[in-house]
């Protein structure tokens, strides 16, 4: 879904879709033209075309007609939708309201649900009570562009449109309140960067997703070769790539647990928050921002190098062995951060798609679980999966 507002159809409107060059159909309050998808669907077009121009949530459940699975409602959400449902009862609040941009576009901010509440126009699923942590209802919120001076006017927390480092380090936040504001996501302008340094550091602040195998790949290539110029054969060096390859979904769960995730240890004073920040604070703060979701090399660099020494230590009888190790963890490295980015902005393969519903809801509904990026493997582990509401989506 692009980073916009999408828009709001009426019930008639929606009804009037039901051809083969024009169809839509709800679930709730989300509108989805599938009309690119009746032939591609499995039952053949004239099954969607029945239902053309309606809600299908009850056919899809359907245990006897065939209960569809969470792939099928991965390619509506990310491929098909289109708007959101509004009903004669919202409409009528909205218009007879003094803040109508509450409730309409939908879905509504929280004035506007209780706007809609008093008035006894809210559904089921306009009802889904938001997350306590991000403040927000749906994978759909994140990509709800942010006002930059009503989110300062309402949170006096920080302006979106003036570089954010200094005024993290000047605002003097408790850890409370800061802990609470980084958790509630903000969308700048589309998804484009809000100003972090405001100077000639910027630019290092920013790395687009290809840099990272561009950079790394080759280092590992030789690092690898080398490696394999001093083992006894090309399977023990394959053994023991893979045995770092591995290491690192438990060093990726680790960091982002233990490093990126240590809000309740982290010092309440302005240098451990703004230190927060710039790790991953900045990260939950704005999630759709698509030059900050990798890490910048001189980062990288400086966070490897430990666990470079590391790997030489714990294999100490063999340089060539803890270098196949050390090359194999920075494959999986690359790995993580080209899917990290590939779950916030792209259409993927269906085991991806699940991936990416994982991912998304750990920025939008429970930011304490679900710390697992290229697999959830460890989170299950360690006991800190992250359920799935039914029915949430990734975007």
């Amino acid at each position: 879904m692009p980073g916009r507002t999408l828009p709001n159809f009426l019930v008639k409107e929606i009804a009037s879709h039901n051809s083969p060059k024009s169809c839509y159909v709800t679930i709730g309050t989300k509108v989805y033209d599938v009309t690119d998808f009746l032939e591609s669907h499995p039952g053949g077009a004239d099954l969607i075309l029945e239902h053309g121009g309606k809600d299908v949530k009850a056919i899809m459940e359907d245990e006897i007609s065939h209960r569809h699975t969470e792939g099928a409602y991965d390619i509506l959400e990310d491929d098909y939708l289109v708007g959101f449902v509004a009903t004669e009862p919202v409409l009528n609040t909205a218009i007879g309201s003094d803040h109508p941009h509450d409730i309409l576009p939908l879905p509504p901010n929280k004035a506007g649900m209780q706007e809609l509440q008093d008035n006894g126009a809210v559904t089921r699923e306009l009802s889904e009570p938001a997350s306590p942590t991000t403040g927000m209802s749906s994978a759909e919120d994140l990509y709800k562009e942010t006002d930059a001076q009503e989110d300062l006017r309402k949170h006096k927390f920080l302006d979106l449109d003036k570089p954010l480092l200094m005024q993290v380090w000047n605002g003097r936040f408790s850890k409370d309140v800061y802990l609470n504001q980084v958790h509630r996501p903000r969308q700048y302008k589309g998804g484009a960067s809000a100003p972090l340094f405001g100077n000639f550091l910027e630019p290092l602040s920013k790395t687009a997703w290809y840099v990272i195998p561009t950079v790394w790949l080759p280092p590992v290539a030789y690092g690898t070769w080398l490696a394999y110029q001093g083992l006894p054969s090309a399977f023990q060096t394959a053994a023991y790539w893979l045995t770092g390859l591995a290491l690192w979904t438990l060093v990726e769960y680790g960091l982002h647990r233990g490093l990126f995730h240590v809000d309740k240890y982290l010092p309440d004073n302005r240098v451990g928050i703004t230190a927060h920040f710039l790790l991953h604070g900045i990260h939950h703060y704005l999630p759709m921002d698509r030059y900050r979701l990798v890490m910048p090399p001189a980062l990288f660099v400086v966070l490897a190098t430990p666990f470079y020494k590391l790997a030489h230590t714990v294999f100490y009888w063999d340089w060539y062995v803890a270098t196949a190790v050390f090359c194999g963890g920075i494959f999986g490295y690359i790995c993580y951060d080209c899917t990290h980015y590939f779950l916030h902005h792209k259409n993927l393969p269906w085991y991806y798609r699940q991936l990416k519903s994982y991912h998304i809801a750990h920025h939008w509904r429970d930011t304490e679980n679900g710390f697992g990026v290229t697999s959830r493997f460890w989170d299950s582990v360690f006991g800190t999966e992250l359920v799935m509401p039914k029915g949430a989506k990734a975007e």
